[in-house]
């Protein structure tokens, strides 16, 4: 892989995935998360599942911070975005399949389906790693009925942030904000799942991540009024 870049290049990762690691370690400390739905995730430990998280791709930041070090391994894109992500979250405890939807992707599902396999949880970002925004791919939907893991839905929703005018709106949480992180039910696919009901699953995963995502837009400002 390292050698489709330029030595360039190579500097170029290894020097902003060494600051983005520090930008995420100083701010990270000082954010306070607010958890919702914890009793969600233990539910999946009781029944001894392994995790599938889905999440939006705006949210790493956040995200990456509060699930460090747990070994998760996250589909990343075999483009440069990508391998800067990469480099980031391996310093914070992650692993990286790299693929995605539209490049290498069933490569990276295999591989992800071997990880949960071998009692590792895996992540995607639904909506990497070029959009649309908030449009949910079906990749985890696929990888939930070949496994019979759980797919968490999961959003982040920082008080106060810096909001970037990419094309996910990339949110990075201001110093000592509080964070919102909603996690909904365990949505599980049966391995049978005929195509029609995989794509119902597939609908059904993306209206839970459009409710969380509404429930975090106003989480704060309905919190301020209580």
């Amino acid at each position: 892989m390292r050698s489709r870049f330029s030595v360039a290049d190579r500097f170029k990762f290894w020097l902003v995935s060494l600051l983005s690691y520090w930008i995420i370690r100083i701010i990270g400390r000082t954010l306070r998360y607010e958890v919702q739905g914890w009793e969600n995730y233990e539910a999946i430990r009781a029944a001894n599942k392994r995790i599938i998280h889905a999440f939006w791709h705006g949210r790493i930041f956040p995200g990456t911070y509060f699930f460090r070090n747990r070994g998760i391994v996250v589909m990343t894109s075999q483009n440069k975005d990508g391998e800067y992500i990469a480099r980031v979250i391996r310093r914070l405890g992650y692993g990286a399949a790299r693929g995605s939807s539209s490049r290498g992707g069933r490569t990276a599902l295999l591989e992800m389906m071997r990880e949960l396999q071998d009692n590792r949880d895996v992540a995607f970002a639904l909506d990497g790693p070029r959009g649309p925004r908030y449009i949910a791919k079906p990749g985890a939907i696929w990888l939930a009925a070949r496994t019979g893991q759980a797919i968490m839905p999961f959003h982040l929703a920082p008080e106060k942030s810096w909001v970037f005018q990419s094309w996910d709106r990339f949110c990075i949480p201001k110093p000592f904000s509080r964070v919102l992180l909603d996690i909904a039910p365990a949505i599980y696919v049966k391995p049978d799942a005929t195509d029609q009901e995989m794509e119902e699953w597939h609908q059904k995963l993306q209206q839970v991540m459009t409710d969380l995502l509404r429930r975090g837009n106003s989480y704060w400002s309905l919190t301020e009024q209580k």
